[in-house]
């Protein structure tokens, strides 16, 4: 008999940048401790097909997934708390939706009906919902629903779930409503009136929430437990209160303290049993908070001025520096304000550097230029994707004598392009969903740096990119001890760069960061804060 999952849905109020993700990551973690199998998905309501066309100020990091789904950041957070990968089927966005059903009248699947937001557009959201469902190799399925209760694109999502309550039945389906209660300063007061207007919002759409999350600055009193409850038509013991951390991986352990799994599993008619195994989670935080050192790492990047642009490569560095009981102090550099005259003012305090990868000509200058003084002045230097590209443009120019080395990217006219558009890249019109994506494998050379962090001679890595090294200049690299250590054994593409005559000073055409999660910390992470912090050291 197949395997029918319990779904969860969660839903927000009042505004948006509650945490939903983190909210629904952190209940996966504890249902997951007691040995449940469990995913999440993230239907977002805007009309893009998926996030990989979207400026990161719009809308911060696209997470890219194993299989090559250019995603929400969520589901890099749904990746790190429970430390095991997602798919394709774990975003769907009201753009991909609606291609799907339009394809589907296009090839007369409609029979020539009139096609509506119901029942065609609601029942491929439901398709899409159960879609994980059908493996059978889950018993918990939380369903995240972005947006904000009353936002005319969530009104297909809400009537969708609505549908699907009555479908799977009340004892297989759960809602979580997390909403705000606002503190107001001049009276000193917590009011519950949003909340209350947004659950009825809610009501309004068919659907009663089970359990309230409120995120809050301050305790909630028994009192107004007991008024959320009364006002929103929930038991007092599934008003849970979610006050502000100083970490998001405080959250799991601050919902297990008021037993938000227990409540969750009640709700789904399950058994309340197992006990939960977070020992490792715990290690991990211990170390994060009672750090023996601490470093600083410049992030050079275009993208700084929104941190969330950078979050997989923040949270990675997080996790290593945990891993070496190390404190990480990130410095934002923003690439276009660096210059010969300021970088060693710019660079002062950083014990490495961190080229972070981007697209277009905007502050390229700047990341050429830090690649320049790390390898100059022996400061451990990781590059990231066009990170790596601007190390192979800058190695060009000041030690090959390619003067006007540059990459395609910024200049189709360069006569050294040492970064070049791929072939099956140069017929591509559509910008969405065409780049090289998702795992790749690489052969790593026997006696390098990079085998020896892997300990592996094949890896996999994720990857997101049009441009790639030239492999015209491979040979003079090679002489020149930039060595091509990393290639594609199927393609003859180079992904990995590492410079000989320095202690640490690597570029990848990769995205490590994406692989990285709390309980199993990237090793190419690891090995550049402890290259950081030997150079702290000897300094």
């Amino acid at each position: 008999m197949e395997n029918q999952p319990k779904y969860i849905f969660v839903t927000g109020g009042v505004t948006s940048s509650l945490g939903k993700g983190i909210v629904a990551a952190s209940l996966g973690l504890l249902l997951k401790s007691r040995g449940l199998r469990v995913t999440l998905q993230k239907f977002d309501p805007y009309i893009n097909v998926d996030p990989g066309t979207l400026n990161p100020y719009e809308h911060g990091e696209c997470y890219v997934t194993e299989d090559g789904a250019e995603t929400d950041l969520d589901l890099g957070h749904y990746e790190r708390f429970l430390n095991q990968p997602t798919t394709q089927a774990n975003n769907v966005t009201t753009g991909r939706i609606y291609q799907s059903v339009i394809e589907k009248e296009r090839r007369g699947d409609y029979l020539g009906k009139t096609v509506q937001i119901v029942p065609h557009i609601t029942n491929e959201i439901k398709r899409r919902i159960k879609m994980l469902g059908r493996t059978g190799n889950y018993d918990i399925i939380i369903t995240e629903i972005g947006g904000t209760v009353g936002d005319i694109e969530s009104l297909p999502f809400i009537e969708a779930v609505r549908q699907l309550r009555w479908d799977l039945g009340r004892e297989n389906s759960l809602f979580i409503h997390l909403t705000l209660i606002p503190y107001l300063a001049a009276s000193g007061e917590l009011k519950t009136k949003p909340s209350q207007h947004s659950v009825r919002l809610l009501m309004e759409s068919g659907i009663q929430a089970d359990i309230l999350v409120c995120r809050t600055e301050h305790e909630l009193s028994r009192d107004l437990r007991n008024k959320l409850a009364l006002f929103c038509n929930v038991a007092l013991e599934n008003v849970i209160e979610c006050l502000d951390v100083k970490t998001i991986y405080d959250v799991p352990m601050m919902l297990l303290e008021q037993n938000f799994d227990d409540v969750v599993l009640k709700g789904l008619n399950m058994p309340v049993e197992g006990e939960r195994d977070l020992t490792a989670w715990m290690s991990f935080l211990e170390r994060f908070k009672k750090p023996v050192h601490q470093i600083t790492i410049g992030l050079v990047g275009k993208y700084v001025s929104l941190q969330d642009s950078y979050k997989s490569i923040t949270e990675a560095l997080i996790h290593a520096g945990a891993f070496k009981e190390t404190r990480i102090n990130i410095q934002w550099i923003y690439s276009g304000d660096l210059t010969e005259e300021n970088i060693a003012e710019a660079f002062e305090n950083c014990d490495g550097i961190l080229i972070a990868p981007g697209f277009g000509d905007r502050g390229v200058e700047g990341k050429i230029l830090a690649a320049k003084y790390c390898r100059e002045q022996n400061i451990p230097l990781l590059g990231i994707c066009l990170g790596m590209q601007m190390m192979a443009i800058e190695f060009a120019r000041n030690v090959l004598g390619y003067t006007d080395a540059e990459s395609s990217e910024m200049n189709s006219q360069t006569p050294n392009p040492v970064i070049s558009l791929m072939a099956d890249q140069k017929n591509v019109t559509h910008k969405g969903g065409t780049m090289r994506l998702g795992n790749w494998k690489c052969q790593l050379q026997e006696g390098s740096m990079i085998r020896e962090i892997y300990d592996q001679e094949i890896i996999e890595e994720r990857h997101r990119h049009r441009y790639e090294f030239n492999n015209e200049y491979l040979d003079d690299f090679d002489r020149a001890t930039f060595h091509p250590v990393g290639i594609n054994p199927e393609t003859g593409l180079v992904e990995i760069l590492e410079y000989k005559n320095h202690p640490f000073y690597l570029g990848v055409q990769f995205h490590p960061e994406y692989r990285s999660t709390v309980i199993e910390p990237h090793p190419l992470f690891i090995a550049f804060i402890t290259a950081a912090s030997q150079n702290q050291s000897s300094k």
